[in-house]
């Protein structure tokens, strides 16, 4: 069980941490390499986990990485057979299983571009996408097919699905068939850092998704920022400059040892400090192998990015379950696989604090790091985490484009070892090693301290840097790719303070703040203090068009289930019902917030319009408010 965090706030080195890391991005590189061929050709493949396959009736299969990098090899011969050739898009429509994880590696190492996609995305989504894509061949399983072969008239740049399990009589071609009568082995493309390796869309929050392509060089721009989330991952702190600058090799010392091995930076030899190429000494790592889980999509950036990729580059396994969420299979899998990190939504979070208060005195939990991004977590989640989880969670913020910028390194305040910087509850971190973050403002100056702007990350770090995380570019946009800069800047589309320490608060979308006569309304602040009401399971504020004030701030509320019980049973009628709840609840935030911030209106809602990657969409709620005034006259 991991020490209980002391709330001690001492040992801010986020400073020297910047200062520190240099990026060692190598000239050649490729993902299914490092994540999965040098640990298949390392001593003890076949014992070293790469996916713990979950299962409700039996607990769960384990697969090695020497089984990984076997099933790759045998599907990329397949499917050079089949005709793919590297920078063709491959889409992949399948959920966590193992046989995702191979199907990435097995593209990958072709040279092609591999494309996620939800199972949960219907025709109309999945045929925009791979139209927009020319996705040439598709992976997929019994989920996907119908809707797969529902488009496939309208895509001609598809030549081939290929189905696995109950999807393979239906497809164009089976997928255990495929590779039984491929070759063992394959040899894998000579990719370079810049070369494209995934091409995924965006969430589609504020309009039309836009297919976001990937060089393979941005696994290691994630690194720095998966390690501070992860508190190090159970390795030796010492070696955090190298682990997180991309300096493993794609091999290992011959003979001598199955540890991997550091490549220096341009011009310098082996010698020297970690940050020059020296290999680090990983025996100083814990002796319980980190285990890892999140029930993202591993067809999202934050399943693919900051869970499979990121835990298969370091070597260790990673939990892949195909079901329903729900609080209680949650604290099962935890539980049963003895999870050490995880990355769990706030949503997520919220639905486990709200339905076991209490996980420990239920739970035998060895949950040492935690992490979390989408939303804000708000101080209620935060202080749950802290006190009942026993971890100070880690918030995070990224974007498709640009992932893993800014975050929390907490170390659950025990940072000795000259990492780690303290965690603010509801604050959304600091920019981690290697990029460089700010608050700019329209005309693309930083903002002081104290002053909203939009979160920016530059296309260098402190030392002038070119920075891997960032993408190529969007498909066949280039417009709106440049758009998106101003200067140097890269503008995410998200406005936060930042405070005299050089932390972040999250304002919400540019298009989620709002201004209430005269007032201007960051949705979060509000969203987070009426989610600390007893009643309250969820909420979204949105402004309510207004012809006097302009807007009123607006709240929909899902109840908890247990105020949905006490509404039924209760004497009152359910508008009368619904009325004191109203008023309590406004109560509740006059207490806590402005006076102004207060919701002038609530409705209850059954469930809140989500993403497939479970953000929130505002943009939804609002639209319908907009529709509604417009209907009225008022618009």
């Amino acid at each position: 069980m991991p020490q209980r965090p002391t709330g001690d706030t001492r040992g801010d080195h986020h400073a020297a941490m910047q200062q520190g890391l240099r990026w060692q991005v190598p000239r050649r590189f490729n993902i299914a390499q490092v994540c999965s061929r040098r640990w298949a050709e390392a001593e003890g493949a076949s014992e070293r986990i790469a996916v713990i396959a979950h299962s409700t009736a039996t607990g769960g299969r384990n697969h090695s990485y020497a089984e990984l990098q076997a099933a790759a090899d045998r599907l990329s011969s397949a499917l050079h057979g089949l005709g793919l050739r590297p920078g063709e898009r491959v889409a992949i429509v399948m959920p966590q299983r193992f046989e995702t994880a191979v199907a990435y590696m097995a593209v990958l190492q072709l040279g092609a571009v591999a494309m996620p996609l939800s199972q949960l995305f219907g025709p109309e989504a999945l045929e925009f996408r791979l139209r927009d894509a020319e996705a040439t061949l598709a992976l997929c399983d019994e989920a996907s097919i119908d809707a797969l072969l529902s488009v496939r008239a309208a895509c001609p740049s598809l030549r081939t699905v290929v189905g696995l399990d109950g999807a393979a009589a239906r497809a164009d071609q089976g997928w255990q068939a495929l590779v039984e009568a491929a070759p063992p082995g394959f040899t894998p493309a000579d990719t370079l850092a810049d070369d494209p390796a995934v091409l995924i869309y965006t969430s589609g929050t504020t309009g039309q998704p836009k297919g976001a392509l990937l060089p393979q060089r941005a696994l290691i721009g994630n690194l720095p920022g998966f390690l501070c989330s992860q508190n190090g991952f159970g390795f030796r702190l010492a070696d955090f400059n190298a682990l997180a600058s991309g300096a493993w090799d794609a091999g290992v010392d011959s003979g001598a040892t199955s540890e991997p091995r550091f490549l220096p930076r341009e011009g310098e030899g082996r010698e020297g400090a970690v940050t020059s190429g020296a290999k680090p000494d990983l025996r100083g790592e814990r002796k319980t192998q980190s285990v890892f889980w999140s029930p993202a999509d591993w067809a999202w950036t934050g399943g693919l990015w900051d869970a499979l990729m990121p835990t298969l580059y370091f070597g260790r396994p990673i939990v892949a379950f195909n079901g329903r969420f729900s609080p209680e299979t949650a604290f099962d899998i935890l539980q049963t696989h003895r999870v050490t990190h995880s990355f769990l939504f706030p949503t997520a979070l919220k639905a486990m604090m709200k339905a076991v208060p209490q996980p420990r005195a239920r739970y035998t939990l060895q949950l040492d790091t935690l992490m979390s991004a989408g939303e804000a977590v708000g101080d209620a989640v935060f202080a749950w985490c802290r006190d009942e989880l026993g971890v100070i969670v880690n918030e995070m913020f990224g974007q498709t484009e640009v992932n893993y910028i800014v975050g929390n390194c907490a170390m659950n305040d025990q940072r000795s070892d000259g990492l780690g910087w303290p965690a603010k509850p509801g604050s959304m971190g600091r920019g981690y090693p290697g990029h460089r973050v700010s608050v700019i403002d329209d005309a693309g100056a930083e903002c002081p301290p104290g002053t909203p702007g939009e979160v920016a990350v530059r296309r260098t770090d402190v030392h002038g840097d070119a920075d891997p995380i960032f993408f190529l570019g969007y498909w066949r946009n280039e417009a709106a790719t440049r758009a998106k800069f101003s200067g140097d800047w890269w503008r995410t589309g998200d406005m936060a303070l930042r405070d005299e320490d050089g932390y972040l608060w999250y304002q919400g979308r540019a298009d989620d703040v709002f201004k209430a006569a005269g007032y201007r309304i960051g949705p979060g602040e509000i969203e987070n203090c009426l989610v600390k009401h007893p009643a309250v399971a969820n909420a979204v504020v949105v402004p309510k068009p207004d012809a006097e004030r302009g807007a009123l701030v607006k709240a929909y509320v899902v109840l908890t289930p247990e105020f949905i019980a006490a509404r039924a049973s209760s004497t009152a009628t359910g508008d009368e019902f619904d009325a004191q709840l109203v008023a309590q609840l406004q109560e509740h935030v006059k207490g806590q917030l402005a006076p102004y911030e207060y919701p002038k209106e609530i409705e209850f809602i059954d469930q809140l319009p989500m993403t497939t990657t479970g953000k929130v969409q505002r943009r939804v709620l609002r639209l319908q408010e907009e529709e509604r005034a417009r209907a009225a006259g008022l618009l």
